[in-house]
């Protein structure tokens, strides 16, 4: 037999609820309100005390006073109290620079250099169309003087940087070609930074990133394309010494590669994770490999860890530098900016590596003077190299037969737009096909 309360009782439980209701969001939102409090009172006394600062200083200081300089110090003191190691404050024209940077391209001359042996400057590729191949210079050739400054092993850093300027200046280069020294005048211009290049080697494509920008999914896309057409069975993916990027640019590379599913999420101070990119249906099918170093970063560990979390590709080399924190510019009033991290970004299926790094399936070390000098290292001096090529072999010989070469990036577009009128055909093609079965079974 049901027992009922009465309407008394029913009344009192309903007011000591909404007693204790009212009673936690009270404490919540005084808790709430102290803390509000207390952080107004903490700025308070930080304005305070630099305006005591500030006015001791404007009565009794010696020197004179650079007001642009002061302010942006004080910024910059500010910022480095956030004790935020990858937190800064830019100039505007630092924030100009920082903005230009992304959407890959830079005021360059267009060739890509190296240190000669002899400490000079070694041409490895001039840039198609860049002032450089316009002014005749050719890869192989050797740069002994930039301007008035005579290239050795201790300048060479400066001396590559002169390439760099204004839009429309000139840099003078004395180059070596074919043992005869030649001067050339080169106007500098914006020209697109190739951060992904390929070359096919015993049937494996390699495909190396050196960043993640703007321009970099689509050279990314030649560069497959470039490794397919040359009967590449296997993919190597190099990212060894690259510093990262952008989280779209990378976000865009992996979604070629990889099956339907996440991408990259990010972890907010207060917890809350957000999926940021996924993939589609389509992906990449080869035998690949991924190499890795201690100067891999950011989004260089997330595509090496991406590929690791869905098994498309093993890692070869040492374990990675360990940043897994993202971090977003503000814009400021004045054109100058704050940078500082928002988030910690995840891998699709792994913890986060910020601190700790990603660790290789296949761990092969290089002195650190190869790891400078990847560029001229061929299979036979490159110890990681040499083993990535093992793992995709090895993948080739295991598959023979049953790996087919994947559809170019191109392709791949042309046959996701197909999909559903494809899709359409073959369902009144099946329809057909029921039709005449059931026709037959009843005669």
């Amino acid at each position: 037999m049901n027992k009922k309360i009465s309407f008394g009782v029913a009344l009192t439980i309903a007011i000591m609820f909404s007693t204790v209701t009212f009673i936690m969001t009270m404490i919540y939102a005084q808790n709430d309100f102290n803390g509000k409090v207390y952080d107004l009172q903490q700025r308070e006394k930080m304005y305070q005390k630099l305006s005591e600062v500030d006015t001791r200083v404007r009565k009794d200081f010696y020197g004179a006073i650079d007001e642009e300089t002061l302010k942006d110090n004080i910024i910059k003191g500010y910022v480095a109290g956030l004790n935020d190691k990858y937190a800064m404050y830019l100039t505007a024209e630092q924030h100009a620079q920082a903005m230009g940077g992304f959407d890959g391209q830079m005021v360059d001359i267009g060739i890509t250099p190296e240190p000669d042996l002899s400490g000079y400057i070694k041409v490895v590729k001039v840039k198609a169309e860049s002032p450089a191949e316009l002014s005749g210079i050719a890869a192989g050739d050797i740069i002994t003087k930039v301007d008035d400054l005579a290239v050795n092993v201790d300048n060479y850093e400066q001396a590559v940087d002169a390439f760099k300027g204004e839009p429309g200046t000139d840099v003078i280069l004395t180059v070596r070609h074919e043992g005869e020294e030649k001067e050339h005048t080169i106007t500098r211009r914006r020209v697109e930074i190739v951060t992904a290049d390929s070359y096919v080697l015993d049937n494996v494509g390699v495909i190396r990133i050196t960043e993640f920008n703007d321009n970099t999914p689509s050279q990314f896309k030649i560069a497959l394309d470039n490794c397919i057409a040359k009967g590449a069975k296997g993919i190597i993916f190099d990212v060894r010494n690259n510093p990262g990027g952008t989280m779209e640019a990378v976000a865009e590379i992996l979604d070629i590669i990889l099956p339907e599913g996440p991408i990259v999420s990010a972890t907010d101070r207060n917890g809350n994770t957000e999926v940021l990119y996924e993939s589609d249906s389509s992906e990449l099918i080869f035998p690949m490999a991924c190499l890795i170093n201690g100067k891999s970063a950011s989004a260089a560990e997330l595509f090496a860890q991406a590929l690791k979390d869905y098994q498309k590709a093993k890692l070869v080399g040492s374990q990675t530098f360990g940043k897994g924190s993202m971090q977003k510019i503000f814009p400021l009033s004045d054109g100058s900016a704050l940078d500082m991290t928002v988030a910690l970004y995840n891998p699709p299926f792994s913890p986060n590596f910020d601190g700790v790094g990603v660790k290789p399936d296949f761990e092969i070390k290089l002195s650190p003077d190869l790891e400078e000098n990847l560029n001229m290292l061929d299979i036979s001096a490159d110890a990681q190299l040499k083993k990535a090529f093992e793992v995709v072999n090895s993948g080739i010989k295991k598959d023979e037969g049953t790996v087919l070469p994947g559809p170019t990036a191109s392709e791949r577009e042309d046959s996701e737009s197909s999909d559903e009128e494809e899709t359409g055909n073959e369902d009144e093609d099946t329809s057909k096909e029921e039709d005449e079965t059931e026709s037959e079974s009843s005669k």
